[in-house]
């Protein structure tokens, strides 16, 4: 971890005294407020996930059960950028505020981590609320944020899956000084959870500490590659310490082809190893390895067929872990909408078609549906290694519309089905899913 934090102040030495190969960002800054910009959105989520097989949903509580999970709520988001000062070294601002509202809940349905939960009663707080911000420097093409923040990268990735993102508590430090690379480097000490108000909620504060350093370099318009690497201490106060050490990597490549076709290969791989340490057993490290390769071809401007192929191996027992560095930081192609297919053992197959309206006359206007299938899971309920007979699958079908024009542009609707079963050795209850997500998206400044 010193390693990382020395190499952010060699970054920022390097960008003062290194010839740049593109022209600077910071010398065509036109000033603190010129520069501002002001964002608003709303989302309005519907979501419905009803267990079967008799799973049951259990409030924190009153311990009631119900079958299903079924909550309503209207999340608004406020987002300001400031500029940078002018002079060699610019200086800015960013802050954002959150606003959270139950719509409709409730005791037997609520826990869809969309609202906070009232700790006397078990039901969902009627709204909730968030601000932050953070301060930012700019040196040439080299940017400094300090702060709370929203983070998306392979290795910490700030989830906005409900009706607010979670937000990261740190610095990130990032380069464009050469043409067709940017870097990365960060230290982060807390996450706040999408439906939590109170900073470092995310999982009960388990994550201590964060560093991560990557970067992209794009080679040509049709390949790229990155890597990034990240270290994270993670423990409850009383309870055991783990340190997880991740690398990540990634190849992309797009291959155009005649008559308005292409085909894309994206490739990526996540390397963990885990340090577990507690006063019983001592101390223990195990390994997870993940990967997976999917092959998209677009034809006819309108279709989009995508087929993927994704393997789990090693020796720990949780499979591919993440949560600690954000709900959204799994760049994996068959992490999909309900399910992430990346237990221990696991391999996983998807078939995927996409269709744009645009074509046939309907600008706006999407659908999307995938299969995917995991087998070869290590059944973690007997101890014998050569079980893996667990077993699941999960359909998505989706469609979305985006106004085009009119006071109303950029409204969307968007309704998304999901279908999740599993055998008794994968460890996952049956689900079936919906969201209806409406958005608006205004730019003020």
């Amino acid at each position: 971890m010193q390693m990382i934090k020395l190499s952010v102040i060699a970054l920022a030495v390097a960008a003062a005294s290194t010839q740049m190969a593109v022209a600077s960002q910071q010398s065509e800054s036109k000033g603190f407020i010129e520069d501002s910009k002001l964002d608003a959105h709303a989302r309005v989520l519907y979501m419905n996930r009803d267990f079967r097989n008799g799973a049951k949903n259990t409030n924190p509580v009153t311990r009631k059960t119900n079958g299903y999970r079924e909550e309503t709520g209207l999340g608004l988001k406020a987002i300001y950028e400031s500029g940078f000062t002018q002079g060699t070294v610019g200086f800015g601002i960013d802050a954002f505020g959150l606003q959270g509202i139950k719509l409709d809940s409730g005791e037997g349905r609520h826990s869809n981590n969309m609202f906070p939960t009232d700790g006397r009663s078990g039901k969902a707080q009627d709204n909730y609320s968030q601000a932050g911000g953070a301060v930012k420097a700019r040196l040439s093409n080299t940017t400094l944020k300090y702060g709370e923040q929203f983070v998306d990268l392979p290795v910490l990735s700030t989830d906005d899956a409900r009706l607010l993102p979670e937000t990261a508590t740190g610095f990130l430090v990032t380069s464009n000084e050469i043409e067709n690379l940017e870097l990365n480097l960060g230290h982060f000490t807390a996450l706040t959870a999408m439906d939590q108000t109170y900073h470092d909620s995310s999982n009960e504060g388990l994550l201590r500490s964060l560093d991560l350093v990557g970067g992209r370099y794009n080679f040509t318009n049709d390949l790229s590659a990155a890597y990034f690497y990240s270290d994270a201490d993670l423990g409850h106060k009383g309870a055991g310490e783990t340190k997880i050490k991740k690398h990540y990597t990634n190849v992309n490549y797009n291959l155009p082809l005649a008559n308005s076709q292409n085909l894309n290969f994206d490739f990526n791989m996540y390397n963990t190893k885990f340090n577990e340490k507690d006063q019983p057993r001592g101390e223990r490290s195990s390994t997870n390895n993940v990967w997976s390769l999917a092959a998209a071809y677009n034809f006819l401007e309108a279709h989009t067929l995508t087929f993927a192929h994704q393997r789990v191996t090693g020796s720990y027992e949780g499979g591919y872990e993440y949560g600690y560095d954000g709900g959204g930081s799994v760049y994996l192609a068959n992490d999909v909408q309900y399910n992430g297919f990346h237990q221990q053992g696991e391999k996983s197959f998807q078939a995927r078609y996409d269709l744009d309206m645009a074509t046939y006359g309907v600008p706006g206007l999407s659908f999307m549906t995938r299969y995917v299938r995991g087998t070869n899971i290590k059944d973690q309920s007997i101890d014998d290694t050569n079980r893996n007979n667990g077993k699941n699958w999960e359909r998505n079908i989706e469609a979305k519309y985006v106004l085009q024009s009119g006071a109303a542009k950029d409204l969307s609707f968007r309704v998304r089905q999901a279908t999740y079963r599993a055998n008794d050795a994968a460890g996952l209850a049956d689900n079936n899913e919906v969201r209806l997500i409406v958005e608006y998206p205004l730019s003020i400044l």
